[in-house]
């Protein structure tokens, strides 16, 4: 039976991986201030400061994680039925690592103006909202409309979870090559929800030279396809040629791939400078298998997988932004609190290696040093 084999069965043993459960205990006594007629006064003092919900309900730990099931993992377009189980998960992580309630929640609508206003009408009952898995370059509309339009922390974390623990697993690999991220030749494949995160967090943190590719190839001048966020990524580049993956990788420093399986090749690699860093992500397949890597060359090898070293994955960073966010009172989440998380994130491996560039999601303290910086 193959892990997916076993994952069903799992799944169809526990008839889904969470539940709610009493904060309190219900008896004679409670029952009549937990419900009627003592809820009466909880309700009256909400709707007299909406702000003083969280203080008598539990939207002070509640985050909605919310998807149109337009781009789940690796599998694409699968709609909000095929998203509900990847959506599940997000909350069971959100509640063992960072003790954080959440609801799982698939939307049968897919335009920006419909998920927008969708969430916005459901707002009031969260404390926070997880978006995830919604394609580009819608998902760029959403996050920055509803961000602006709520007045709780929003997060589409395929974006910025992703690019958050990516550039905490770059700071060490930098310090194991000994090289300094300012001075890398960055080789991006993937202009998506999360390549373009990346970009944009490595940019802000030491303005390395970064050259996009996507399907059609490298993302510059020439091309007339692009869209507004493919027209920022071309101005992180110092190069602005047209070509392939293979063109773009002469001479590179690091491959980070957030695209599909198979895509870097043992002989691509090895066009590349000397110890190359490779950053494989694509989930569940990554664009190249570590030992392969390691054959042609590569110094540092890292995937989106818990069965191999060095696993950027982006549990590592929304369990404690939104820890800290809920802790904190913080209403957006900004930049600065990205870089400020990669940057705890990262200091969390006193001495890494070719194996241990980033903290494992069990290690102690993940949650906490992040949490902590998000004020």
């Amino acid at each position: 039976m193959d892990i997916y084999e076993q994952a069903i069965e799992l799944h169809k043993k526990l008839k889904g991986k969470i539940a709610t459960s009493l904060r309190g205990e219900v008896t004679p006594e409670t029952l009549k201030l937990f419900y009627s007629p003592g809820v009466g006064g909880a309700a009256k003092y909400a709707e007299a400061d909406p702000q003083k919900l969280k203080e008598v309900s539990w939207t002070n730990n509640l985050v909605a994680v919310i998807s149109d099931g337009s781009a789940v993992l690796g599998l694409g377009d699968i709609g909000p039925e095929g998203a509900m189980p990847v959506m599940e998960g997000k909350a069971l992580l959100f509640k063992h690592f960072a003790d954080i309630d959440s609801v799982p929640i698939v939307l049968n609508v897919h335009t920006a103006d419909e998920i927008v206003e969708t969430v916005k009408r459901i707002a009031p009952s969260f404390g926070g909202i997880n978006l995830e898995d919604i394609a580009a370059p819608k998902c760029f509309e959403i996050e920055e409309r509803l961000k602006s339009e709520l007045n709780i922390p929003v997060m589409h974390d395929d974006q910025h979870g992703t690019a958050i623990v990516t550039l905490a697993a770059l700071i060490n690999a930098s310090k194991v090559t000994g090289r300094e991220i300012k001075d890398m030749k960055i080789v991006l494949v993937g202009a998506g929800a999360a390549g373009v995160a990346i970009a944009k967090l490595l940019h802000q943190y030491a303005n390395p030279d970064i050259t996009v590719v996507d399907s059609k190839g490298i993302v510059e001048p020439s091309r007339k396809d692009l869209n507004q966020e493919k027209v920022l990524l071309m101005s992180y580049s110092k190069a602005h040629t047209p070509g392939d993956l293979a063109h773009a990788l002469k001479g590179a420093d690091v491959f980070i791939g957030v695209s599909k399986a198979g895509l870097l090749t043992p002989e691509l690699v090895k066009t590349m400078a000397a110890n190359p860093i490779i950053f494989a992500m694509a989930n569940p397949e990554p664009e190249i298998m570590p030992d392969v890597a390691k054959q042609a060359g590569a110094r540092i090898v890292a995937t989106g997988r818990s069965d191999f070293p060095n696993q950027i994955n982006n549990v590592l960073g929304f369990p404690g932004i939104f820890r800290g966010a809920l802790d904190h009172g913080v209403k957006r989440i900004t930049d600065q609190h990205k870089l400020a998380a990669a940057e705890a994130l990262a200091n969390l491996v006193e001495n890494p290696t070719e194996d241990k560039i980033i903290p494992n999601p069990f290690d102690p303290g993940v949650v906490d040093a992040i949490s902590n910086v998000i004020r």
